[in-house]
């Protein structure tokens, strides 16, 4: 049941993707050119995922306990510290440069554009940099 959960949500997560043009570094890059070629179309995507967000967890946590799990598993760590800072201004500052963000760079893989893979290539060796750093 799960796999079947994740595999759903995926394929919804990625048709949303294209539909929204967010598979379209462009289009992403549009929105941070405030100055130039500003497209606000990002802003009512991440707000309909907001409400949806909103709504959703409502929703859910009206359960006692989830669908496919015996509870459910909140984050317990809440402080804003220096990695968080420091990980998401790395974030930040990559989807402006890429015009991809993590997420949303899996669907486009499909389509098989070659930025996308060397986002993706940048992004592995990243991950990878970051577990060698943190395991001294």
């Amino acid at each position: 049941m799960q796999i079947i959960a994740a595999i759903l949500a995926g394929i919804i997560f990625g048709l949303g993707i294209m539909i929204s043009g967010m598979a379209s570094p462009a289009k992403v890059l549009n929105f941070f050119d405030i100055a130039g070629t500003w497209d606000p179309s990002l802003a009512f995507v991440m707000g309909g995922a907001l409400i949806t967000t909103l709504i959703g967890y409502r929703l859910v946590f009206l359960r006692s306990q989830p669908l496919s799990a015996d509870k459910f598993y909140l984050p317990t760590h809440s402080a804003i510290d220096t990695k968080l800072i420091v990980g998401a201004s790395i974030f930040g500052i990559g989807w402006g440069i890429a015009g991809f963000c993590p997420g949303g760079a899996i669907p486009v893989i499909g389509t098989g554009m070659f930025e996308v893979l060397i986002f993706m290539a940048g992004l592995i060796a990243a991950i990878l940099a970051t577990r060698l750093l943190q395991a001294r």
